[in-house]
């Protein structure tokens, strides 16, 4: 149920029905029930809507109260100028004068309205109290249900939820992040039952459906007709939303099940579809809700798609907004230890950014273990003695590039270390010390390689290292093809001036 104040002002100028569109029309075509009030200042009509759209179980209801700004003043009613700014001193005078109102003192709460409000507080303990009886039954009918209510409510996941996270093996080859993530879930789903969610219409893509969990809300019978009707049953027991071609109204979506309680809700589309969701990505920070935003295609190795599907610039537009953790994984491992973080949060969002391509699982024999990912960046090769003269650092998709790089430097006799950085956010929190334990200040030579735009890689690169990046839109080609146009190879890391301590030594001497 929604109340929509139709008051047909907008700050610049008059919004006419006559020449604007009918919200009302537009809520029926969505197959919504729509009630118009005309006058907002009829309580009783608005009693009555309010008592229509409760009685109204089949659809969503929108009320459409007509309502004026700057209601009673004699010289600003209905006006932009009262949208804008606060009507004054005098103007409010004039107006407690012209609707009979005492005109002082200045801030008036009269007796009835006090005494309904100060009512609240005894209504208040009563629902309370009933609402405590009713779950004590409930508890003594249904004790395993109340148990997993009372756990799921505050957020705390079941004990050994995670038991069933896949291990993957090494393999040169690998498999896309995406494709990773997708058996993460589908492993991890029957023992949360708090998770629930899906994509913009893109499950086959995103790899995020939940199997064999169902759909919720799923129509049988025949099709939903035009007034709303399903013709059949509703199925509220399934874990699998689906949002349609929608990112913006999926964002919203999930922020409600994580203000409610009791779910982990997520929502996956592409990275470069993330613009989209911006807004409600933003409110969820600002409430501190607990979502799982996946976002797949991360870079311009998704290929001939082009440049309109090709992030560059999202990467580093997400890493901006506060209380936000993004974690890019580097192979199927660290894809796996991201849904542990993901869904141990509590007072934020997490989003996931997932390859389309296929990346090497990486041998954790040889290199370190992939739980480093909590710590958002950590040593994945490191030079002989621990004792480093260059630093390789990525995230995801090209951590493996760095590797490769790395093995070709160490044999030209240059001391390597390799730092996989999937978080920012989480390294940011870690005490310095555990933060110069990664990448010693005394090591200036740093090359930090993302396929992205390369703001606010210099902090962790320095005034002497540097960034390879992407700074101008993708193109339409084979993965493979743009990678090696773009620079994304073995020879130009080598290459690079920033991957060769020596020919930097006299900017990078540091002073005892």
């Amino acid at each position: 149920m929604c109340l929509y104040e139709d008051n047909r002002v907008t700050l610049a100028a008059g919004t006419d029905i006559s020449f604007t569109e009918d919200r009302a029309a537009r809520f029926d075509a969505y197959g919504w029930h729509t009630i118009a009030v005309a006058d907002g200042n009829d309580l009783g009509a608005i009693d009555a809507a309010l008592c229509a759209a409760r009685a109204e179980t089949a659809r969503p209801s929108l009320i459409l109260v007509r309502t004026h700004i700057g209601y009673g003043s004699p010289n600003k009613h209905d006006s932009v100028e009262a949208h804008g700014s606060p009507l004054g001193v005098d103007e409010v005078h004039l107006t407690k004068q012209n609707l009979g109102w005492p005109t002082e003192p200045p801030f008036l709460i009269q007796e009835p309205a006090l005494a309904h409000f100060r009512a609240a507080a005894e209504r208040g303990a009563r629902d309370e109290a009933a609402w405590n009886e009713r779950m004590a039954a409930y508890a003594g009918a249904y004790p395993d249900l109340e148990d997993e209510l009372a756990q799921r409510l505050p957020g705390e996941l079941p004990p050994g939820w995670d038991t069933d996270t896949p291990e993957f093996a090494a393999d040169a080859k690998g498999i896309a992040t995406r494709v990773a993530s997708g058996k993460v879930m589908n492993a991890v789903a029957p023992r949360v039952p708090a998770r629930l969610g899906g994509s913009a219409d893109l499950d086959p893509s995103t790899h995020t459906a939940l199997k064999w969990l169902g759909d919720f809300n799923p129509v049988s019978g025949k099709d939903i007709d035009t007034q709303g009707s399903s013709g059949g049953d509703w199925d509220y027991t399934g874990r699998n939303l689906h949002f349609g071609v929608r990112e913006h109204a999926m964002g919203a979506i999930v922020n409600g099940p994580a203000a409610h309680g009791g779910f982990v809700p997520y929502g996956a589309t592409y990275l470069i579809f993330s613009d989209n969701m911006r807004p409600p990505i933003r409110l969820a920070e600002l409430m501190g809700l607990h979502v799982v935003h996946v976002f797949t295609h991360d870079s311009i190795a998704l290929g001939e798609d082009g440049p309109t599907h090709q992030p560059v610039e999202q990467l580093t537009a997400l890493r901006a907004i506060p209380n936000l953790t993004v974690i890019r994984p580097a192979d199927a491992n660290e894809t796996a230890v991201a849904w542990r973080v993901a869904l141990e949060a509590r007072d934020r969002s997490v989003v996931l950014v997932l390859s389309r391509q296929n990346l090497p699982t990486l041998d954790r024999s040889r290199y370190a273990p992939a739980d480093g990912l909590r710590r958002g960046a950590y040593v994945l090769i490191d030079a002989p003695d621990a004792k480093p003269e260059l630093i390789l650092i990525a995230s995801g998709s090209e951590v493996g590039l760095i590797v490769a790089a790395a093995e070709r430097l160490q044999g030209q006799g240059i001391a390597v270390r390799c730092v996989s950085m999937p978080s920012w956010e989480l390294f940011d929190a870690l005490p310095q010390a555990e933060r110069d334990a990664v990448l010693p200040p005394s090591v200036r030579a740093r090359l930090a390689v993302e396929a992205g735009v390369a703001q606010g890689w210099r902090q962790y690169v320095g005034t002497v290292g540097e960034v390879m990046s992407v700074e101008r839109f993708g193109a339409s080609a084979p993965a493979d093809v743009l990678l090696r146009e773009y620079g994304f190879t073995v020879d130009s890391v080598c290459a690079r001036d920033g991957a060769n301590p020596r020919r930097l030594r006299p900017a990078l001497t540091v002073p005892n």
